[in-house]
Formats: structure tokens, C-alpha cells, sequence
């Protein structure tokens, strides 16, 4: 059977191979020719690449397009791997430092690959040109590295690393797992259209590219349901889970960061109209008693709101921005409502469009600030936090914010806005609330915070409710679904 599925990757990649130089303008006997001419020279090599040692089937490499610093569920792929005994090469851009665990990890090696821009010209012809030069950066890298059992690699973003990823496993003989995070067409159908020739392009290319796989994940039983309905592929659903450092904040770290963040941010700093008491050492969220070796809160402190961002079209933060000028407007109007201090995590292509709006309010009780945080340090301002917010609205409808994950594993309550599956994660008046509209979530800002910080009011139980909820962990989830599979 071995020898029959080998004959049949050859043949395939043969035929792949024969319509690129056809594609390319070659007449059908050139190409045939050409072919022939390349597997007399590649077979040799092939043959030698695709010599299995001893520690092969341990060998697995992660593959994403994309940031490793800012791809979470990539980077706990990988972490348990390791944990299991199988030594990773994780390959990805390195444009933010990665967390710590990752790079303390023996069995973990980060390849790292560069962002292609394309040549200067029309906007076709510079994507046409980045593709490629990816394709070929890709092909360098995953040829040249060790035999691997398996390449386990994140959709979106797919074009090009499916066909590469593709490729490469055809030829080496390994297995291709595919991540089904969103549908790459999708996101791109945001910017340029439903209808434009690039997003249909990026449709059937996926929709091809897609079932070659041995094995997909998915991260909602919809998505399942529709890869199984629309694409013929039997997904397996892996639900996003956050990681164990996920937590509440102990009010002493809580402390320490806010010290840190008030350097630069002066939102975390305590009001400049105070007179600083000896032994005391104050933010605008807590107090630390030298005296007595303590910290608590303080009493008349603002609200922490929350959000985090990658700052592109599937995320509409003026939504955000004008609920804040409304709840401004309720203060103003003599609402019994704290001040609020919300912080804006991530980076991403629209941040400074919505810096520039954030500097052209005028509010008094709302403190806005736009920070970039250290990996160590996101999850602990998340447990630090009164109230989350996402605004993520899933541009195929079929995926889940894991954002909302990370707060939840703080038991950290949110407001959502609404779409189609995402009841699969929020579960409205039980974990959080559910918005439509600008109004409604100002709306919901003031019914929650109108007790605060009474952990006696709805926001209070929505945090209890998440406490006694919070189910598997990832490493559990991980260990029952993917582990069998590699």
C-alpha cells in the first residue's frame, strides 16, 4: 500500500507540475518534456529526502503566515507537542518578541520567515509578485529542514502556504493538518468585496486546496457543519480554551502592574491633586501600605474596561467610542456611574485611524489609552480587569473571538457584539451580554457598572458564574483531540 500511495503522490505532483508550465503559455509536448526532465532530476533527491531516520515520526512542524507573537492557538499547538516529547519547528514571521514559555522550550525551534511586500506597481501585479516570492521562501524553508511527521498549519491565512504546505508533504511524505481558524476569502472580502476576482480566486483556491489534507481542525461545531456541508471536509472541532497563566490577578501583581503601565501611561497614574501619604504607594486602581506590607483598592477607583484589537475590518471600534461618548453623556446627566479607564491591546493597519479619533474626544469621566503590551504582561491586565469588550463579528460567521477565551479564563465578564454562532461561547445574562448596536452596549455599560464595585450586582455574578464554569483547560482539550491524531 505504501508503494501504491507514493506512485500516487508522484503522479500528482507530476500533473501539478505539468499545469503550472501549461498555465505558463508551454504547449502540452513542451511541458511534458520539461517534466520529465525535472523529475529525472529531482528523483534522486527526493529519494534522499524522504529517507525516514529513527526520530522522524517524533518531528512536527507548525506553520502559520502570520506573527507567532500574536498567534495564541499556534503557539499552544506547539507547546503541547512538546510537552508530549515531539520536537517542533514552529515557522512564522518574528515581529514581536514571542512569550517566554516558547522560547525557554528545548523541543521548540522557531524558524523564522520574512513578510514579502511584492514589487511597486498596480495592486494586482504586487500581490501577484508577493504570493510568489512567498511561495518560493516557503518551499526553501520546509524542503530544507529535517523530515517531519506532520505539518500542522493555520488557515487563515492559507494562500499560499496550503499549496506549498501541500506540496511539500506529497513530496517528503508527511501529513498535513489544516487549522481552520476562518475562511481566508472571507477576511479578504471585507476590503476589496464579495465579488471581486481576487476573493473568488482565493474561494475556489481554498475550496481546491482545502480536502487535500490528511486531517482539519476547526474551532466551532458550525464551522464543522459548514466544512463537511459546502466543502466535503470532515473537520474535527477543537474548541479554543485558554492557557493555564489565563487567571484572575492576585491583587499584589495587579498593583505592580498598574506601577508599570503608569510610566507611560498616565490613565494608570494616581491623581496629581493628592497628597502622597508617607509609606503609601498609590495608583489610580491601588494602594500599597508599606507599613502593614498590604495592598487593596481603592474605594472610589474607576472601572477597568478592557478590549483587545488586531486592528483590522472585522472589528468596528467606533462602536466602542461612541458607547463611551454616550455613557459620558449618562455621568454627565448625574448617573451614579464610576469613571472609566479603557484600554485598547494590539497592534494592526487601522490603529492609527482610530488613535486620531481617541484624540478628538472631548470626555471627562472616560480615560482612553492604546497600549502595546508584553506577551508576560496581556493576561495579567485581563485578570486585573472589571468588564471586557469584544467587537469582533467573524467575517464568515463561523468562528469565535479568542479574545473572549483569554477573558473568560479570568473570569473576566464581557459585552459581545452579536453573530451568528456565537452563542457557542457567550452565553447571554449567564457569562457576559450581547450587543447589536452602539446603543445597546452603552446601555449594557450602564446597567452593569451602576452597582460598582459591588460584588453583589450582575457583574458580580457573571463572574461567579464564570468561575464555576470554566471547564477544560487547553492542555486537557488538546491531549483528548489532536494528540490521538498525530
Amino acid at each position: 500500500m505504501a508503494a501504491h500511495s507514493d506512485y500516487l503522490r508522484l503522479f500528482t505532483v507530476f500533473v501539478f507540475i505539468l499545469a503550472m508550465f501549461y498555465a505558463a503559455g508551454l504547449t502540452v509536448s513542451w511541458s511534458v518534456v520539461l517534466v520529465i526532465g525535472l523529475f529525472g532530476i529531482m528523483l534522486p533527491l527526493l529519494r534522499r529526502m524522504r529517507q525516514r531516520t529513527s526520530g522522524t515520526s517524533r518531528r512536527v512542524c507548525v506553520l502559520v503566515l502570520g506573527d507567532i507573537g500574536r498567534s495564541p492557538r499556534m503557539r499552544y499547538h506547539s507547546l503541547s507537542l512538546s510537552k508530549h516529547g515531539f520536537n517542533v519547528t514552529f515557522v512564522g514571521f518574528v515581529e514581536t518578541k514571542p512569550p517566554e514559555d516558547l522560547l525557554k522550550e528545548d523541543k521548540i525551534k522557531i524558524v523564522p520567515i520574512r513578510e514579502m511586500k511584492g514589487v511597486k506597481g498596480p495592486k494586482i501585479l504586487t500581490y501577484a509578485t508577493k504570493v510568489v516570492f512567498q511561495c518560493l521562501q516557503l518551499l526553501s524553508v520546509l524542503m530544507r529542514m529535517e523530515l517531519q511527521s506532520h505539518i500542522l498549519m493555520q488557515n487563515p491565512p492559507g494562500l499560499p502556504s496550503i499549496s506549498v504546505a501541500w506540496f511539500v508533504s506529497i513530496l517528503r511524505g508527511s501529513r498535513l493538518i489544516i487549522d481552520w481558524h476562518n475562511y481566508g476569502y472571507s477576511i479578504m472580502a471585507l476590503s476589496h468585496g464579495q465579488g471581486h476576482p481576487v476573493v473568488r480566486l482565493a474561494e475556489r483556491y481554498e475550496h481546491f486546496f482545502g480536502p487535500l489534507a490528511t486531517h482539519s481542525l476547526c474551532v466551532t461545531n458550525a464551522m464543522k457543519a459548514d466544512l463537511q456541508n459546502n466543502w466535503g471536509i470532515r473537520a474535527t472541532t477543537l474548541y479554543d480554551r485558554p492557557a493555564s497563566f489565563f487567571r484572575e490577578t492576585p491583587l499584589e501583581v495587579q498593583h505592580e502592574l498598574f506601577l508599570k503601565l503608569a510610566n507611560t501611561h498616565p490613565q494608570f497614574q494616581s491623581s496629581i491633586s493628592e497628597l502622597e501619604e508617607k509609606n503609601l504607594e498609590k495608583t489610580a486602581f491601588t494602594v500599597r501600605d508599606f507599613t502593614h506590607d498590604t495592598v487593596t483598592r481603592r474605594p472610589k477607583r474607576p472601572a477597568l474596561l478592557i478590549s483587545s484589537t488586531s486592528w483590522t475590518e472585522d472589528e468596528d471600534f467606533s462602536v466602542l467610542l461612541k458607547a463611551l461618548e454616550e455613557y459620558e453623556g449618562f455621568v454627565r446627566g448625574g448617573a451614579s456611574l464610576p469613571s472609566l479607564v479603557c484600554v485598547i491591546t494590539g497592534k494592526g493597519p487601522q490603529k492609527d485611524h482610530y488613535r486620531r479619533l481617541i484624540a478628538s474626544l472631548h470626555l471627562q469621566h472616560v480615560n482612553i489609552c492604546t497600549p502595546w503590551l508584553e506577551a508576560e504582561d496581556y493576561p495579567v491586565l485581563l485578570g486585573s480587569a472589571d468588564l471586557g469588550v469584544c467587537l469582533h463579528t467573524s467575517s464568515s460567521g463561523l468562528d469565535l473571538p479568542m479574545k473572549v477565551v483569554d477573558m473568560f479564563g479570568c473570569c473576566l465578564p464581557v459585552c459581545a457584539i452579536h453573530f451568528s454562532c456565537l452563542h457557542e461561547l457567550v452565553k447571554h445574562e449567564e457569562n457576559g451580554l450581547i450587543f447589536r448596536d452602539l446603543q445597546e452596549l452603552a446601555e449594557q455599560l450602564k446597567s452593569l457598572l451602576s452597582e460598582f464595585p459591588s460584588s453583589e450586582s450582575k457583574l458580580g455574578m457573571f463572574r461567579r458564574n464564570l468561575r464555576i464554569s470554566r471547564g477544560q483547560c487547553w492542555d486537557d482539550n488538546w491531549d483528548q483531540i489532536v494528540l490521538p491524531l498525530i
